[in-house]
């Protein structure tokens, strides 16, 4: 899976992690488009050991693609009833609160 680690200006985290033979590609499904050929995914590869480590202690996780998102359930760093899906791909988004 391809992972990017992105901080903001106030140092909070998000990972984006999208599955690696959905890097690069588009999907529509009426207004709601799944882009994943921006900068924002192009990351690099990791393992699932490797990208759970960066998830569980993000503040954000963008999560793009099957494997992408059972890992982030794995993790528990989003639920099952939160994932979303564009043409069949699922994805799904969560912030995790802090202390």
């Amino acid at each position: 899976m391809i992972t990017k680690v992105h901080t903001n200006r106030d140092g909070r985290i998000l990972v984006a992690v999208v599955d690696s033979d959905l890097l690069g590609k588009v999907f529509d499904e009426g207004a709601i488009q799944l882009d994943l050929s921006s900068d924002f995914y192009k990351g690099d590869e990791m393992t699932p050991e490797e990208t759970g480590d960066l998830i569980r202690n993000a503040d954000m996780v963008n999560l793009v693609g099957k494997a992408a998102v059972d890992l982030g359930i794995q993790e528990q760093v989003i639920d099952a009833t939160h994932v979303k899906t564009v043409s069949g791909i699922p994805f799904a988004q969560g912030s995790m609160m802090r202390d």
